[in-house]
């Protein structure tokens, strides 16, 4: 199973506590309530709490914009472009942010998933996995090419991913089953 997404038809969620909005890449297994992994793209606009998710890995990735600061009584951490930032979803997170900012995230049920984030400028390639081009264009060994803002998730096959263009950035998720 393999699907390309494109940020401007991703299906837009507003936030109940009006903070930001949510664009929604796949919730895994589709239309199952209970998600075993999840990806999105946020967009931050006010300080505000994150919502609890208990069982829940969660990682984020600053891909835009201004300073954000995650605070909780576990942990305090400054968001910076580019580098994911780890944490369990039952932590209380309040976020202070200057300006508006749009993030990548990734959330994996702890006992079925694991997932993995890095930001790639070399040829990549997993079993299951999400995507996201940054800068530069990239292509599959299949030959299908993705440019900013387009990207693609799969499961269950072998999928390689290699830089076009020597300014190429990739956000790379892998993930993998809990055994």
């Amino acid at each position: 199973m393999r699907t390309r997404f494109a940020y401007d038809q991703l299906p837009v969620s507003r936030w109940r506590n009006g903070g930001g909005e949510t664009r929604e890449i796949v919730s895994y297994p589709p239309g199952d309530a209970q998600f075993a992994w999840r990806a999105s793209i946020a967009t931050i606009s006010a300080d505000g709490p994150f919502s609890p998710f208990p069982g829940i890995d969660r990682a984020i990735t600053l891909l835009h914009g201004d300073s954000v600061l995650l605070e909780s009584e576990q942990a305090q951490q400054r968001l910076t472009p580019l580098q994911p930032w780890a944490f369990p979803g039952e932590w209380a997170i309040e976020a202070k942010i200057s300006g508006s900012c749009q993030d990548f995230n990734i959330m994996t049920r702890r006992d079925s998933w694991r997932s993995a984030v890095s930001i790639a400028q070399e040829t990549v390639s997993s079993e299951n996995g999400v995507a996201w081009v940054v800068a530069g264009k990239w292509q599959t060994s299949a030959g299908e090419k993705l440019t900013v803002d387009q990207g693609m998730w799969w499961l269950d096959e072998k999928l390689q991913l290699a830089p076009q263009t020597s300014d190429a950035r990739l956000l790379f998720v892998t993930l993998n089953r809990v055994l």
